[in-house]
């Protein structure tokens, strides 16, 4: 499944006019200079060859390069902004109040989806929320013209054109209209899903023999519910636990690949909310968004599940959170985090990293695996608390 591309709901560009002419004034062009119209004897040549019948590939032939859709792919928005900062500008108190509602409207719905999949009403019910604000807000881009200006553009076809015969395939099947909308990289529907897992994991939730991402909730919940559970969600297990850190302890284990048992973090002064640990429940990591003076958390084996949804490890961890919180956890601690670094400090601190020899590729001053994991092998080889987290200090002394 292809990385998602973060999308604050209520925060989309109003419609799109209709897709402009590849030589539009000002405006980015697709990267390859192939001719369209012979790219388009190829795209079609390619799609039959896929399977895609005489429906499909005429209204291929009415597609047209979208050039806002490459405007938005050119200037995709780097995220910065920290967990904390997200976390609290994404789950309001009406965006909780309105899960929990849902949660209870559509009982039965999330029951059979769990029964099925394994996967909890709160874990849908907050992607739900995040992606789309219950259905809200699906995107107001004409699909087909997205996938085709994005499989056209030289940069990333081979992510696109998958997505971009799978759609031809919904409207062969009759399962999509052939003017259907949605974000501009080819999401559709109340869980912004791809073509490819619309027509290989779409579901019939409410039994009337067609899907329908769009506007049923039983096919957009039993559907999100399959691809979470073929993405490897293990049914009966935890995701996401807020703690307590009552002393110091090695903060260079705090990583999230690398997972411990329950009596380990305990040994190490990790704490339940209220109390010790409860029983084992699989190996979990400490998760320190913010550093070890931040909110703190164990993570388990289905967290993995959230950062397969969203790379970002902020929306991930965002998503799971809110999940909790839909589940009857209360708000996190923020406690008091040393101040984190701006962009530009980051990009700094980035090029420091790189001149000592770690591999940091593009300095955009963005807070990736890389950095972090750079961060704390400085901080301990300068003898500081190693909890990856980038700091004035541990700047000051690079």
């Amino acid at each position: 499944m292809p990385p998602r591309l973060y999308r604050e709901p209520g925060q989309r560009q109003p419609p799109a006019p209709a897709a402009a002419t590849d030589n539009a004034v000002n405006m980015p062009k697709p990267e390859c200079e192939t001719d369209f119209g012979q790219w388009m004897e190829n795209l079609t040549r390619e799609a039959r060859e896929a399977g895609v019948g005489e429906k499909g590939i005429a209204e291929l032939h009415k597609a047209s390069i979208d050039q806002k859709v490459l405007g938005r792919d050119r200037k995709q928005t780097v995220f910065n902004l920290t967990f904390t900062e997200f976390s609290k500008r994404l789950i309001s108190e009406a965006r909780l109040k309105k899960g929990q509602e849902n949660l209870v409207k559509y009982a039965d719905v999330f029951k059979k989806v769990e029964d099925a999949y394994g996967v909890p009403g709160p874990v849908l019910a907050a992607f739900w929320g995040l992606e789309t604000d219950y259905g809200a807000i699906q995107g107001d881009f004409d699909t087909l013209n997205a996938l085709v200006t994005l499989s056209y553009d030289c940069r990333r076809p081979d992510l696109f054109r998958p997505q971009l015969i799978a759609l031809l395939k919904l409207f062969d099947q009759g399962v999509v209209d052939a003017n259907t909308t949605g974000a501009w990289a080819g999401e559709i529907g109340m869980m912004q899903l791809l073509p490819k897992d619309y027509l290989e994991r779409g579901v019939d939730g409410d039994g009337d023999g067609k899907v329908d991402l769009k506007n049923s909730v039983p096919d957009a919940m039993m559907t999100a519910g399959r691809m979470l559970s073929e993405l490897g969600w293990k049914r009966g297990q935890p995701w996401l636990e807020e703690v307590r850190l009552t002393k110091d302890l090695p903060w260079e284990e705090a990583i999230r690949t690398n997972r411990k048992p329950h009596s380990w973090w305990a040994e190490h002064g990790v704490t339940g909310l209220n109390g010790p640990l409860g029983p084992d429940d699989g190996d979990a990591s400490l998760l320190l968004p913010l550093g070890r003076k931040g909110p703190a958390f164990l993570s388990y084996l289905n967290f993995d599940i959230f950062v397969e949804w969203n790379k970002s490890i902020v929306y991930a961890t965002t998503a799971a959170y809110f999940a909790t919180r839909l589940a009857g956890a209360p708000a996190f601690d923020p406690g008091t985090p040393v101040p984190g670094l701006t962009q530009d400090q980051l990009k700094e601190l980035q090029t420091k990293l790189q001149a000592r020899g770690y591999e940091m590729g593009k300095i955009d001053g963005v807070f990736g695996v890389a950095t972090r994991d750079a961060v704390r092998s400085e901080q301990l080889r300068l003898g500081m608390p190693a909890d990856s987290w980038p700091t004035q200090e541990l700047l000051d002394r690079l």
